[in-house]
This record gives structure tokens, C-alpha cells and sequence, in this order.
């Protein structure tokens, strides 16, 4: 089954650390609003994140905020809600292959 169908199957929600919830905004100017709009907005390309799935499953994707601006998540699910652990820009290396990804679904 693919990942996408596997996650979102019912109405999507998030849960946000409070304790950390301004740390994507402080380091790079990411907010939570922005992180939540990527869900919602299409491609959205998620993989697996075996490198750091060590006490539970993580999740990297590519997506984009309503402001078009590309950005990079690692996410987990925990009681069926979203949690954002890391937000960041796209870097050089994964902006081409996101953008691969727009011109092939318009085609």
C-alpha cells in the first residue's frame, strides 16, 4: 500500500510539542502554519526515514506551503496526528527532484 493512502486515510490532525513548537520558526523560519499547509498542497513526496526510525517510525518529505515555498519535513504519526519534528528549506539537491516531480504531474 503506499505510504500516502497508509497515513492520511481519515481527517488529518496535528500534534505539536509545545515545548519545542517554536523551534522550527526560531532556526529557520519555518511556523507551524507552514508546516501544516505542505499536508494539504500537492506533490507530497514522502519516504521513509530508516536512518532515524530507531524507537519509532519517522518520515521526510517534500512538499511545498501555500506561498510556494519548498520545504523538507520529518515527520512521525503518534496517535493518528501528524507531529513535526523538523522543518527546514529545501536544499539544492532535493529542490530538482521535487521539481521533477511538479513537471511530471502536469504532463
Amino acid at each position: 500500500m503506499d505510504i500516502y493512502k497508509k497515513l492520511f486515510t481519515g481527517a488529518l490532525e496535528f500534534d505539536w510539542d509545545f515545548g519545542n513548537i517554536n523551534k522550527n520558526q526560531n532556526k529557520h523560519g519555518v511556523g507551524t502554519d507552514e508546516c501544516e499547509e505542505v499536508f494539504f498542497n500537492k506533490p507530497l513526496l514522502i519516504k521513509i526515514d530508516d536512518e532515524h526510525s530507531k524507537n519509532e517510525l519517522r518520515f521526510s518529505a517534500l512538499g511545498r506551503s501555500n506561498d510556494n515555498r519548498y520545504l523538507y519535513l520529518v515527520f512521525t504519526i503518534r496517535n493518528s496526528k501528524v507531529r513535526i519534528i523538523s522543518a527546514r528549506d529545501q536544499s539544492k539537491k532535493e529542490k530538482p527532484i521535487y521539481r521533477a516531480t511538479i513537471i511530471k504531474e502536469k504532463q
